[in-house]
Formats: structure tokens, sequence, C-alpha cells
């Protein structure tokens, strides 16, 4: 089987990490996250755009959203640098998305499929160690050394009140995309309530039905 190109959708929560992960390792390809390209490319040339800097890394330095026409860009470079991959946190809206559809052909697109509920409860159980960065959950990863669990804490972004409103912003830039994709007939979701060995199996089994 040639190496897929798949590109993954999913709320904060969903599984996408784990799942890319997965992905990564048993298909042999690139996980490209818009972050990742980013820090790669920021001092790519980007003086011939109508932009106020000419590198992402003056945006980054300054704390600014690097805009849209900059990220195309640099998504585009690391698709065409990428032998198969696995696309995740692109596209962000509907134009992203008309944008992507000129830069390469995708095999298959994934939707992580879980309920609001599950993911506010998954996000606000997060706690992260302070000293190492490990991230657990209360429920569904606590740590075994007593020390580690007393000096957990919670991330600003792991608050509900956050939780919720970052759901709210997905909902409203990313669910165009799902329906977008959706129309095109290329869409397959995956129940991402399932235990994660379980996603796994589904989206493995979706991957090798498509690619």
């Amino acid at each position: 089987m040639a190496q897929p190109r798949i590109l993954i959708l999913g709320a904060p929560g969903a599984g996408k990490g784990t799942q890319s992960a997965n992905i990564t390792d048993e298909f042999d390809v690139d996980h490209i996250t818009t972050g990742d390209a980013l820090r790669a490319n920021k001092d790519m040339d980007i003086s011939e755009m109508d932009t106020e800097y000419d590198t992402p890394r003056e945006y980054m330095d300054q704390g600014e959203l690097v805009p849209d026409e900059v990220v195309n860009a640099i998504v585009d470079e690391a698709l065409n640098q990428a032998n198969g991959f696995v696309l995740d946190g692109y596209p962000r809206n509907l134009e992203q998305a008309e944008e992507l559809q000129d830069m390469t052909d995708l095999d298959v697109v994934l939707y992580l499929d879980v309920g609001e509920d599950e993911l506010i409860h998954r996000l606000t159980g997060r706690r992260m160690d302070p000293e190492t960065g490990d991230i657990y959950h209360v429920e569904y990863n606590p740590p075994e050394d007593p020390e580690v669990e007393e000096r957990l804490e919670q991330r600003d972004d792991d608050t509900e009140e956050t939780v919720k409103e970052r759901l709210r912003v997905f909902r409203d830039n990313t669910e165009p995309v799902i329906e977008y994709y959706e129309d095109e007939g290329v869409l397959e979701r995956v129940e991402g309530e399932q235990a994660p060995d379980d996603v796994w199996e589904d989206v493995k089994a979706t991957i090798e039905d498509a690619a």
C-alpha cells in the first residue's frame, strides 16, 4: 500500500494526538501539525507576500497570529516534503479547507466523533506535573507516585470555563469544515468515545479501506 495522505479532525480532547502517533508508527508517514510546521519554517522568506513582516518568526516573537496566507504556504511546503502524512490542526476554517484541496489529494478524512460532555470531562480532568511537564488525568491516567499526585496542577486552559470556550470556537470554525468534507463524500466518522485501543482499530481499518 502506498503511504496514505490522511487528514484527522476532532475537537480538543478527541484524541487526535494519540491516534496521529499510532498512524505515523503503523503507516510510516509524517505527522504534520501547523505548530510544528510553523516552528520548522519560522525563518521562511515571505517578503514577496503583502504581509507586515518578512518571516513567520517575527509574528511569533510579537505574539501575533500568523496570517492565513502564510500558514497556507507553510503547510503546502510541509506537505510537498512529506512522503505520506497525517495532517492535524489544519484546516481550521472553510477557507483553509478550500486551500488544502488545491495543495494535495487526500486519501481519507477522519473525524473523531466525541460528545461535548465527554470532551469537557476529559479536558477538565487533565493535570500537569510542573516539574516534568508530563500530563495525567485524574480518572483515566492518574500517577502511581503519591508525591507526583500531590504536585499536579490544572492548566489555565483546562478549566471548565476555558474548555467550554475552546469547544465553542471549534464548533464555530470547524463544523463548516466537517460539513464540507461530508458533502464531498470523503469524511469518515470514527466513534471516539471508545477505549483508545478500540478507536485505533477503527481508525486503522478505515485508512486501510480508503488507501
